[in-house]
């Protein structure tokens, strides 16, 4: 049923109608008289009646609801907004002179130049200058460098910095003289919008007990915002046949999900999995894009402001690919163009060292290598 709202103008002129089609005679109803008052207070009652109303009606559906509304409709059927997520990605402690063996532990932080940012040294099994009794990474006499993997210490896109911002040590570490990212931070996200919210509900509904390609993938993308996923059917993980096997492939945007995160997708992918199938849960085979072009800008235009812009957009859009994705190779073109109004031209396009689309193999993702715009 829809709720005709009526103005306080038109409920006074509605009861004045209704008040001197009742009377034998001509009633006073200028402004100030006694009836009039009447008649105005009780309009005033009746709008906020009426907000009382629209107030209820917004708060129990929720494509009208907002903020904790939308948090306590779904909470109702087992439904949570999902939190902000953590940027992470590379950075390189070094050192002037290698000469004494050094020690850098997990929890160890760095900042941005500008001191707004901070991310925090986490731990990496894999990685050979690993310890796990001394639960931290040695620089070996002799070794300059090493890269160590950081996470954000504070959830939200703020965290996703440029390369070459990082560069502040904030507490000493013996034997590490600097610090600093070559490559940009990735993957934080601010706490899910409530448009967000309300489409994935949606799709939540749509897949309860339905043992489907769409109850899959609707559950990954539930576990964390950011992500994207491709599922392969009645394949192994090295792509040969394998009936009633499938493969899901999650990417968080840096293309090395953790291990952790991989193991919470497969245990929510085992909760809808249909019964009698096999599965696997993995992260996606990088294929990296690296990109080189040359703009021509017009005459006044800020060159370095202008390459920095479309250097930014060619990494957004290329980061932003989901698993599976190929990179055309004329929108590299496009992406220059859009980035600022000053570029005039693009010529000497390529992507990989040809002029031909990128297209990622079984299992893959297109992500960022080098992009050098001149």
């Amino acid at each position: 049923m829809q709720l005709s709202l009526q103005t306080f103008t038109a409920m006074v002129e509605q009861m004045a109608a209704a008040v001197q089609g009742a009377a034998t005679q001509v009633l006073d109803l200028t402004v100030g008289s006694v009836l009039r008052a009447i008649l105005e207070a009780n309009a005033s009652l009746g709008l906020w009646l009426q907000w009382l109303i629209v107030e209820v009606l917004q708060t129990t559906r929720l494509a009208t609801s907002s903020g904790v509304d939308c948090d306590s409709f779904g909470a109702d059927f087992g439904f949570v907004r999902l939190p902000a997520s953590q940027a992470a990605g590379m950075v390189t402690f070094a050192r002037f002179a290698p000469v004494l063996a050094a020690f850098v532990p997990v929890g160890t932080t760095v900042m941005t130049s500008d001191g707004s940012q901070s991310f925090m040294v986490t731990a990496d099994n894999t990685n050979a200058a690993y310890s796990v009794v001394r639960v931290g990474y040695s620089l070996a006499a002799g070794i300059a460098s090493i890269d160590l993997p950081v996470s954000a210490t504070v959830a939200g896109s703020a965290g996703d910095v440029l390369a070459g911002t990082i560069g502040l040590l904030t507490s000493a570490i013996p034997g590490v003289d600097t610090v600093g990212n070559a490559a940009p931070m990735t993957g934080g996200l601010d706490g899910e919008s409530d448009a967000a919210f309300k489409a994935r509900f949606g799709n939540y509904l749509a897949s309860l007990s339905r043992a489907t390609l769409g109850a899959i993938e609707a559950t990954v993308v539930g576990v964390q915002q950011g992500l994207s996923v491709s599922i392969a059917e009645n394949v192994d993980q090295t792509g040969a046949v394998s009936l009633g096997n499938f493969v899901v492939t999650v990417d968080n945007g840096t293309g090395a999900p953790p291990a952790s995160l991989l193991a919470t997708v497969a245990q929510a992918v085992n909760a809808v999995r249909p019964i009698g199938t096999r599965f696997a849960v993995q992260g996606p085979v990088v294929v990296v894009a690296d990109v080189a072009m040359t703009l021509a800008l017009t005459q006044n235009a800020q060159s370095q402001v202008v390459i920095g812009a479309v250097n930014d957009a060619l990494a957004a859009y290329i980061e932003s690919l989901p698993v599976g994705a190929g990179l055309p190779y004329s929108r590299l073109a496009q992406i220059a163009y859009d980035a600022s109004n000053t570029v005039i031209n693009v010529t000497d396009t390529m992507l990989n060292g040809t002029m031909a689309d990128l297209v990622p193999p079984l299992f893959g993702a297109v992500r960022v290598g080098t992009i050098s715009v001149a």
